[in-house]
């Protein structure tokens, strides 16, 4: 009967084993990649169904739409760029600037946009401008976690 119990201790040891994934030195946390992807999807998902519900014309949402686009584009190059740096990997000085300059740029856009929209209340500036800033926000962490999961999948 001791031997049964054994076996069955072994096979809860290795049942234990299967399930628990082994992570790597550097690699993100499931939990924080989800939350990271997540921030990004309700980001942009909020962004842009408050633009197809939005009273404007469709030149105007096509501008806040390219605000948007730009903006994490330039967000995500700017934190590349910024790494890149940081480990010694060669980055040109017109292109760091740029990166920053776009970042400003986009930034500055949707402020200004939102300043001087006058078809759009107060609460819904408000809106865009928090989605926006999330969506930047959550564009740089999950472009940090695909690389820092692929530098750690490099090492071993």
């Amino acid at each position: 009967m001791s031997n049964d119990q054994d076996v069955l201790l072994d096979n809860g040891k290795q049942n234990d084993s299967k399930i628990k994934t082994e992570r790597k030195e550097g690699e993100p946390t499931p939990a924080f990649k989800g939350a990271s992807w997540g921030a990004l999807l309700v980001g942009v998902t909020a962004y842009l169904i408050g633009l197809f519900n939005a009273s404007m014309q469709l030149n105007e949402k096509g501008y806040y739409f390219a605000v948007l686009v730009f903006g994490l584009y330039a967000a995500v190059s700017l934190q590349k760029a910024v790494r890149d740096k940081e480990e010694g990997i060669p980055v040109t000085g017109i292109y760091y600037g740029i990166s920053w300059f776009a970042l400003i740029v986009s930034i500055s856009l949707m402020a200004i946009g939102l300043y001087n929209a006058g078809s759009i209340i107060l609460s819904e500036k408000g809106f865009y401008a928090m989605s926006f800033i999330l969506s930047l926000f959550a564009a740089v962490t999950v472009q940090k976690n695909i690389r820092d999961t692929q530098k750690a999948k490099e090492r071993g």
